[in-house]
């Protein structure tokens, strides 16, 4: 079962993030991760941190848990799982040269990768993104989908435009509780934030677009944001991201 945490507010992200004072660059922070993994959870904690840092901050570093499958068959279900998430940690192993899968694996700009709970070189690696230099400054806007079903569509503006690149948009959803009855984490209560509740990438073709992404019907929008960030082909670095609460959007 899962639930909206009982928490307190979350601070709000504007549409258009600060600059951060470091350099004006992003840091884009991927965590691939499940429920049945029982080293998982730090790593989960710690992506917490990261995004309640940045938001305290007003820095420009944006968090997503991507939530794979292949833990599904050894005792529980991830109710977040999803196959493309797989699919996407599978791409980024063969980029690396690493050939095999593990969680958890966080991933920062598209370059960096390190095992998740590894605090130290999270903020190393957050911190270096910091310096980089947005080359694909992108913007966004959302509104709910054209079908009027569990869905939105998110517009998207990217200039100059790069070459041989794509946009990812993210739904992502902050204070889920979930107790998990078997496999590994048996037994606890997870508090996990910024899962990805769903996903779209495009290729860039022009400088602007819309991506229309299904929402499941569970989806708090108070507590989620939606994350688009430019992400180049081939070595998969990050360009430019930016977010903006859905609280926000559509308040």
């Amino acid at each position: 079962m899962t639930n909206p945490s009982p928490h307190g507010s979350d601070p709000a992200r504007s549409p258009d993030p600060p600059s951060s004072a470091t350099g004006g660059g992003v840091a884009v922070v991927e965590l691939f991760t499940s429920q049945g993994c029982n080293s998982c959870p730090p790593a989960e904690e710690l992506l917490t941190e990261i995004d309640q840092d940045a938001r305290t901050r007003g820095e420009p570093v944006f968090a997503l848990g991507f939530h794979v499958d292949y833990w599904d068959d050894l005792g529980w279900p991830d109710q977040f799982a999803d196959a493309a998430y797989t699919a996407r940690q599978e791409a980024y192993a063969r980029g690396f040269g690493t050939g095999g899968l593990y969680t958890p694996q966080m991933i920062v700009n598209g370059t960096v990768e390190f095992v998740g709970s590894d605090r130290r070189r999270a903020a190393s690696a957050i911190a270096s993104a910091l310096t980089s230099t947005v080359t694909a400054p992108l913007t966004l806007s959302v509104s709910d989908a054209a079908d009027g079903g569990q869905g939105m569509a998110v517009d998207y503006r990217v200039r100059p435009l790069p070459q041989r690149a794509v946009v990812n948009v993210a739904v992502v959803q902050r204070g889920l509780d979930s107790e998990i009855a078997r496999g590994e984490n048996a037994g606890r209560t997870l508090r996990q934030d910024n899962v990805v509740r769903a996903f779209a990438s495009v290729s860039l073709n022009a400088e602007q677009g819309r991506v229309e992404l299904a929402t499941p019907p569970n989806l708090d929008s108070r507590r989620a944001t939606v994350i688009g960030y430019v992400q180049r082909e081939g070595d998969r670095a990050v360009l430019g991201a930016t977010a903006v609460d859905l609280s926000v959007a559509t308040g």
